[in-house]
């Protein structure tokens, strides 16, 4: 055999295990969604305090790290169903808020419908491209490191009689422009063979599209009333 056979060969099995990885991605992803949609509902239903999104998105933290720790074992999947679940029930209280709104239900749907062409697009540009987007890694965690000392400040800031007009939208803005990245980033990542674990590559978009539609829900709640 000579080089170049072994090279073509080499070439065509990591194109079967990266379609493969694809394929087992957004199956997965899939099935959170769903799952999550109907934690959601539940959620909706038993109607919990604000403070059950707060805990589910301090228990995020922690699953995430229990995740990435047992990813190649038995026990990533149900935790993955497990994290998914607990994010979808924390998404209850949010979702009741907005829906108590006048046009409640028409500013869900908007920000729904606006997270899927956002993410159903970015993910089909970098799939049909094949484009790598690695470069944006360091720009991404410094915007991410950027945001969350925005959300702490907007907690303490108030505590000293300080408050800042417009702070949150403005971190939402600025997060919807890092989750778009993110899933530039992570898609790309996923089809040019740097993620090798679906369940992880499955948890990363998972969280894109969920602070996404968190964000984006707060940004049409805003203009809607204006």
């Amino acid at each position: 055999m000579t080089t170049h056979e072994v090279a073509a060969n080499q070439q065509s099995r990591a194109l079967i295990e990266t379609n493969k990885m694809i394929r087992n991605t957004y199956m997965l992803l899939a099935m959170t969604l769903v799952f999550s949609t109907v934690t959601a509902a539940i959620s909706m239903a038993v109607n919990p305090p604000f403070m059950v999104y707060l805990g589910s998105v301090i228990a995020s933290f922690v699953m995430i790290f229990v995740i990435n720790r047992m990813q190649n074992s038995v026990w990533a999947l149900p935790l993955t169903f497990l994290f998914t679940g607990l994010m979808g029930f924390g998404l209850g209280p949010i979702l009741n808020h907005y829906l108590a709104l006048p046009n409640g239900g028409e500013v869900v749907m908007t920000a729904m419908g606006m997270t899927a062409m956002t993410f159903l697009g970015l993910s089909a540009y970098v799939l049909t491209s094949r484009k790598d987007f690695s470069f944006m890694g360091g720009f991404l965690a410094a915007g991410m490191i950027v945001v969350l000392l925005a959300i702490v400040a907007s907690f303490v800031l108030p505590l000293f009689g300080v408050h800042i007009s417009g702070l949150q939208t403005a971190i939402s803005a600025v997060v919807v422009l890092l989750m778009a990245g993110m899933i530039l980033y992570d898609t790309s990542n996923i089809v040019n063979g740097v993620y090798t674990n679906y369940v992880m590559a499955t948890v990363s978009l998972y969280l894109n599209i969920y602070n996404l539609f968190v964000h984006l829900l707060h940004l049409v709640g805003v203009l809607s009333d204006d």
